[in-house]
């Protein structure tokens, strides 16, 4: 029998890798700010229904609400990754070699979809969503809402370095915006809310962990509300696609059955295998390994999410 290293890869082989690794490859955060939606066709449309009315005291019969609709839409888009791998390296490589490129393959499509929706964030102060304003903005407004902000400025000591007790006010700030967000009839809308995630560029990860724990009471402050941890959770996501992002952090709810952004799929990837015997490789001596992935994403409901500004006082 021929040691390993000698041992040819088989197509199949590669494939059950890239599928393997396309089951179990995630990003922890991606599923908590997104609506996954599931689309059978090129666009889907969708209808932002208005808040359903609070209960009124049963008096002189049942006064049903019109609800008020707000339609927007979604295009799909191809996308697709490819590797080749030369023949004589499917015969005389380590299968350890090729492991790490089908690895990478698989791991660049799990993580395309949070690439996006990371775009999706560092735009929202000039992209619109299904209300017509900016995503991140100062003067969001449906039926009896009133003038709303998700999109706060916050004068601290230096904007790019703030402290940890700057830091706990700013996201507890953040917070508190959300709690106050009402509907389109004056109701609150996130007053249940108990999960939130803080996201942060590279450069504010140190500051925000220490400043959450100083929030939840484990970090040894004495001025810490410590029963806020039995009641909240608040969770760090580091995301190194912000890194432009010098002054500036997102909050936003991760508890609510609507999200802040839509993650529109039209099926899982597909992986595409041009291997021993295919036309392809007798042509080019290689084999050519891809995945293919439909869909889009797109914002959500604004009032789960608050940008919060640092600027220097």
């Amino acid at each position: 029998m021929l040691p390993q290293q000698f041992q040819k890869i088989t197509t199949r082989g590669v494939v059950g890798m890239i599928l393997a690794r396309l089951d179990t490859g995630s990003n922890a955060w991606l599923d908590s700010i997104c609506m996954r939606v599931t689309s059978n066709q090129a666009t889907e449309e969708y209808g932002w229904l208005g808040a359903t009315p609070a209960l009124r005291e049963f008096i002189g019969g049942r006064t049903p609400a019109q609800l008020k609709e707000n339609s927007f839409t979604i295009s799909n888009k191809d996308y697709e990754g490819s590797i080749t791998i030369k023949s004589k390296d499917m015969r005389r490589d380590k299968l350890g070699m090729i492991t790490i490129r089908v690895n990478q393959l698989s791991d660049r499509a799990t993580d395309h979809p949070a690439k996006l929706v990371s775009q999706l964030i560092l735009n929202g102060e000039s992209a619109v969503c299904y209300d017509g304003q900016y995503f991140f903005d100062t003067d969001h407004q449906e039926g009896d809402s009133g003038t709303q902000s998700n999109d706060l400025s916050r004068p601290i000591a230096a904007a790019a370095t703030p402290t940890e007790d700057e830091m706990s006010d700013s996201i507890l700030a953040a917070i508190v915006a959300m709690y106050g967000f009402k509907d389109d009839r004056g109701e609150p809308m996130n007053q249940s809310a108990t999960e939130f995630l803080v996201m942060v560029p590279p450069s504010l990860m140190g500051v925000a962990l220490k400043a959450v724990k100083a929030i939840l009471g484990t970090g040894g402050k004495s001025a810490t509300l410590n029963t806020l941890k039995n009641d909240f959770t608040i969770s760090i996501a580091v995301n190194p696609r912000l890194s432009s992002w010098t002054t500036k952090f997102v909050v936003m709810r991760t508890d609510d059955a609507a999200k802040p952004f839509i993650l529109q799929e039209e099926d899982i990837p597909d992986v595409i295998a041009l291997g021993e015997g295919s036309e392809y490789e007798q042509q080019h001596k290689e084999h050519l390994y891809g995945v293919d992935w439909t869909g889009n994403t797109g914002y959500g409901y604004w009032q789960d999410a608050v940008l919060v500004t640092h600027t220097t006082a």
